[in-house]
């Protein structure tokens, strides 16, 4: 379901948080396997609109999908993916998820209020510092939604994360579960298997119908951060197979280039596409010091940018990808002249409160009002309630 019959049905009482039959866009009708039901967890379709960005090259445009107001506690790209990671586990009868992530995953504090509207229990296993993972995490950013909706939290250091993996320490957690007579599900980072790219796969469908509605945009480029390949396989696969044929470039915010080269290849070899992931997708490196690891100047960017425009990045994902994309506009001018271009906001500004330490020396600036000694109260003004 996409375009206006999906607003439609967004507008009818019950039909979020329901499950319903699902049929692929007619050009990814020869991708297997195909979802057959989905939930709807999300507010769609975010809308797109102008983003006056500051010293763009020559005839550039860019827009912005607004994928960060496809929820509240579920808001951000994860959100997509989960629609149908979410069905097949109540499909296959689990009473509860599993999943990995970092501290702040946006990924992890989506799946633990997607599992409590399904009546789920949620487990999540979090990367956290060997100087902090035998201390209590607290309740920052996306820690504190997923502790008020009830998620079970084992943390491990970084240096175990690297030694085991994920997936063995997903399976860990499983087998411990299933001991105790539990059917557990098992989510991968970031949502991103085959069966999560169809989020946004969905969601070209969902901006090809926006484009045909307007009549008079066709973007050239599609730019995205890239955390864990989900999301620019969905986009470079549906980018290809439908009316858009966009070229998709992704800014990556944790490893190297070929890392997810390689990666979006297998998710889109596990649909049986046919196709080649470098001919699809240009990956760059715009991770930085390190994942949600940020510079000076990238947070102020972050501040400047939300003060010129109004809109908020988060510093893991968007933020440096805006940063990493609006350096190579200064740097190569010719390659992004005349060019219109659709930013896809990703959401995670629950992150921002990570970083309040080293955002309050840029932030905007307060005062106490100067009020003169005689200043007259005028009746219904004042009240305080």
């Amino acid at each position: 379901m996409a375009g206006v019959s999906a607003a439609s049905a967004a507008a009818k009482i019950g039909s979020f948080l329901s499950k319903k039959p699902y049929a692929p866009p007619s050009w990814a009708s020869h991708l297997a396997p195909a979802p057959s039901q989905t939930f709807s967890l999300g507010h769609f379709p975010t809308p797109i609109h102008k983003w006056n960005l500051p010293n763009l090259p020559n005839g550039t445009e860019v827009w912005i999908k607004r994928d960060d107001l496809s929820g509240m506690q579920l808001s951000g790209n994860k959100v997509r993916k989960l629609e149908f990671l979410m069905a097949d586990a109540v499909t296959q009868g689990a009473d509860c998820v599993i999943t990995v992530g970092g501290i702040q995953s946006n990924h992890c504090r989506a799946t633990a209020v997607a599992a409590k509207y399904l009546n789920l229990d949620c487990y999540l296993i979090l990367r956290t510092s060997k100087l902090l993972v035998d201390e209590d995490p607290g309740l920052v950013g996306n820690l504190l939604v997923e502790r008020l909706v009830g998620a079970h939290i084992d943390l491990v250091s970084k240096e175990e994360y690297g030694k085991i993996g994920s997936v063995a320490l997903a399976d860990l957690l499983k087998k411990k579960l299933l001991e105790e007579g539990r059917k557990p599900y098992v989510i991968p980072v970031g949502g991103s298997n085959s069966l999560g790219t169809w989020g946004y796969i969905e969601a070209i469908r969902e901006i090809e119908h926006q484009i045909q509605m307007s009549g008079d945009v066709k973007f050239d480029d599609i730019v995205v951060a890239c955390g864990s390949g989900g999301t620019i396989a969905g986009l470079a696969l549906g980018s290809k197979l439908s009316s858009l044929k966009a070229k998709v470039r992704a800014f990556s915010v944790c490893d190297d280039p070929e890392y997810f080269y390689d990666y979006v290849q297998g998710l889109i070899d596990g649909l049986h596409s046919g196709l080649v992931s470098h001919d699809l997708v240009n990956i760059e490196n715009a991770k930085g010091l390190g994942y949600a690891m940020n510079t000076t100047d990238e947070l102020k960017f972050v501040k400047d940018i939300a003060a010129a425009t109004g809109i908020v990045l988060d510093p893991v994902y968007s933020g440096k990808a805006v940063y990493g994309m609006l350096k190579d506009m200064a740097a190569n001018p010719a390659k992004w002249e005349g060019r219109k271009i659709l930013f896809v906001h990703t959401g995670g500004l629950l992150g921002l409160y990570d970083k309040v330490a080293e955002l309050s020396s840029l932030s905007g600036s307060w005062r106490r009002m100067d009020l003169e000694e005689s200043v007259p109260r005028k009746d219904g003004t004042g009240k305080m309630f």
